[in-house]
């Protein structure tokens, strides 16, 4: 089918999994991915061999001789309030898949077995810090999305015991013009109604999505990265300087104020997340010699809103 290096991503015609199906395919390496509809897959990266997959069993013929699996997908967080369907949702499309994964890599023999397993977490992770500097060192915190990637990343470890070497990405915010934060970031701006949310002092890490998808080939390479790696720029940001940034980028003003009280009427308990502090640092990438493309906020907007 095609050769060793190959490598199968889930959330393939996501945001990240459509840059990184491309990086991945220009650098010459066979891609795999999976999608509940292969055949609109097939049309969308037709330089990728579409497996059908349901969210949660994994088939054995698109791991068996891969050399490595990167789990991107899951359910949004931030589509909606959290609802005990959502949050089951939530939980099974990460947690549930991750575990299923796992058993499936067991049931494959170990010549067929990939060799690395990156799967994607999040800085929530950390929960709500204030001013502490978060490298990967730092223990989880609190709250719906600590609690969720710590059981995210708990289950992908279970992968290491079958000699396959683990990293939990723990991405920050992507900033994309295609997709994801950004765009709708944009949107109150290009009203004229954009501003800081709350107080606008809490830490905002962020990584644009060229370099994250730079950093997720440098890790898949790198045999000697294993555990968790921080995804986010080296100049995490504050909400307020987030706001000036964006509104400059779109020369808009920025001087309405999204007041913490209506974004818990409005979002229920993820707002928590959106108010959270996380002042994350990218030590594991800085320590295996990464460097950032946009290493500033500046940068990474002109880039992706040029």
């Amino acid at each position: 089918m095609d050769s060793g290096r190959a490598a199968v991503v889930s959330g393939a015609t996501g945001l990240v999994g459509r840059r990184l199906v491309a990086a991945l395919v220009a650098a010459g390496r066979p891609v795999r991915i999976l999608s509940r509809d292969p055949a609109q897959a097939t049309r969308s990266l037709p330089d990728a061999i579409a497996f059908g997959w349901d969210g949660r069993r994994w088939p054995s013929d698109a791991l068996a001789g891969a050399d490595a699996v990167i789990h991107l997908s899951g359910e949004p967080v931030f589509g909606g309030l959290l609802t005990a369907a959502r949050r089951a949702r939530i939980r099974e499309s990460r947690v549930g898949s991750t575990l299923a994964l796992v058993e499936a890599l067991g049931s494959l023999a170990s010549a067929e077995r990939p060799k690395t397993l990156l799967c994607a977490s999040a800085v929530g992770y950390y929960g709500d810090r204030g001013d502490a500097v978060l490298d990967e060192s730092a223990g989880a915190g609190q709250g719906f999305l600590a609690r969720l990637c710590t059981d995210w990343e708990t289950a992908a470890a279970g992968a290491g015991a079958l000699g396959v070497r683990v990293v939990s990405l723990r991405i920050g915010i992507v900033l994309a013009r295609e997709g994801g934060a950004l765009p709708m970031m944009a949107i109150p701006f290009r009203l004229g109604l954009g501003g800081p949310l709350g107080e606008g002092t809490q830490w905002v890490p962020w990584i644009a999505a060229s370099d994250l998808v730079r950093l997720v080939q440098r890790v898949l390479d790198d045999g000697s990265v294993c555990g968790p790696v921080n995804a986010v720029a080296p100049d995490p940001v504050r909400n307020e300087v987030l706001t000036r940034a964006l509104a400059r980028a779109l020369h808009r003003p920025a001087f309405l104020r999204a007041p913490a009280f209506a974004l818990r009427l409005a979002f229920g308990e993820i707002a928590g997340e959106l108010l959270g502090s996380r002042r994350c640092i990218p030590r594991r990438a800085e320590s295996i010699g990464f460097t950032f493309e946009h290493a500033t906020l500046e940068s990474a907007l002109a880039a992706e809103l040029a």
